[in-house]
């Protein structure tokens, strides 16, 4: 009797033991996820968008008539003082070349200007003997009239005489300037094209910096023909200070008020710089986006607010990463973003709870993309999976993936 008893108590066991070999072999193990922490710490709103730092006062130098610029000489970066440092040179413009007609007809026009001035000389020679011969006569009736033996009526015909040669002489003098104006225009239709230009006598036309810097950039460098209006190069104080303009889509750009702090990232230099939106531009403009697509974009007005000295590297034209705060909390109860999913309409977090995960809708304010603040639903300290996956449920076991 006792040994059937030790038999089945022998068998029970070994069922006994596995069974929970079995049960142990099949149980599910938890899930690793990773997890997040609901914190309070500062959080923050911005506006995030590429722009560019410029010099907050710069001038375009232009080419102010047609002609041929001569070779440039100053260089990006040379001081230059307003009114006063020449940064360009231009000569007038050079007559274009005559077709043969037209040189034909000029030849002519100059042949008959010199024949005309050398009648007006010739005129001119018989008027200086006529006022010779006038002045002559009048000093001797003037000797005569002192004896006696001419008249007051012969003085006065040789004084007019002498005044009427006088005047003559005077026409002919101004008839010799009107030919030699003449004889110049049909000289200057003759001049072939580019003839003496650049020469000892050329009119050069100086053209001034017009604010005292330095040249930002050169445009035009070699020397060539030029139009009016043509852009040469950029002058600018950059020791008076930079500012950034960054292009902000229009319903970003409402969102945004003079006086908003900006922080300034990926300009290449040590930490961030500082800064104050200072204006936003009233007008906007249509830009293609690189996927084709027209958006309205509106220039937003940065001015930086550390000292010189921190960004004094930054040049202008510079390309940086604008961040506009549109609003901050320095005590906000954060949950991680990328823990809230939608469920039903809800936002919802798996809460951890002694290994195990649970559902737990919440009240989502602000959204920055890396933190949400919590409105209610959760307490500081709790953990809540990140990431979690659709094959995540409620009550399931979880625990911490083990960091890479």
């Amino acid at each position: 009797m006792k040994r059937k008893i030790s038999r089945k108590l022998f068998v029970l066991g070994t069922l006994a033991v596995l069974a929970a070999a079995l049960a142990y072999a099949f149980k599910p193990s938890p899930m690793e996820v990773d997890m997040g922490e609901v914190v309070r710490k500062p959080m923050t709103l911005t506006i995030d968008e590429e722009g560019r730092a410029r010099v907050r006062e710069a001038y375009e130098v232009f080419a102010p008539v047609d002609g041929r610029l001569l070779r440039v000489e100053v260089e990006p970066g040379e001081g230059v003082s307003g009114g006063r440092s020449v940064v360009a040179r231009m000569l007038p413009s050079v007559p274009m070349p005559l077709d043969i007609r037209d040189e034909s007809r000029a030849s002519a026009d100059l042949a008959a200007a010199e024949a005309a001035l050398r009648l007006a000389r010739s005129d001119r020679e018989r008027a200086v003997a006529d006022r010779d011969l006038a002045q002559v006569q009048l000093r001797r009736i003037r000797r005569l009239r002192g004896s006696g033996a001419a008249s007051q009526l012969q003085l006065d015909q040789a004084e007019r005489e002498a005044r009427t040669t006088a005047a003559a002489l005077h026409n002919a003098d101004a008839a010799i300037a009107v030919r030699k104006a003449e004889r110049a225009g049909a000289l200057s239709r003759l001049r072939r094209f580019g003839s003496g230009a650049g020469g000892a006598g050329a009119n050069v036309i100086p053209i001034l910096a017009p604010a005292d810097g330095r040249v930002l950039r050169v445009l035009r460098e070699s020397e060539g023909p030029l139009a009016a209006g043509t852009l040469l190069m950029e002058v600018g104080d950059v020791e008076a200070g930079l500012e950034v303009v960054a292009e902000l889509l229009s319903s970003e750009a409402v969102r945004v008020s003079p006086g908003d702090r900006a922080v300034l990232s990926g300009w290449g230099g040590e930490g961030l710089l500082n800064g104050v939106v200072e204006k936003i531009e009233p007008f906007a403009f249509t830009k293609v986006s690189a996927l084709g697509v027209e958006e309205q974009r509106v220039n937003v007005i940065v001015r930086l607010s550390d000292p010189p000295e921190a960004f004094r590297k930054l040049g202008h034209g510079f390309r940086v990463e604008v961040g506009i705060v549109v609003w901050e909390d320095p005590d906000a109860l954060t949950v991680p973003s990328s823990a809230l999913f939608r469920n039903g309409g809800d936002w919802t977090v798996f809460v951890v709870e002694d290994g195990a995960v649970g559902l737990r809708s919440v009240e989502v304010g602000r959204n920055n993309g890396v933190d949400a603040q919590v409105l209610d639903g959760l307490r500081p300290g709790e953990r809540v999976v990140l990431y979690p996956s659709s094959d995540l449920a409620d009550g399931m076991r979880v625990t911490r993936r083990a960091p890479h």
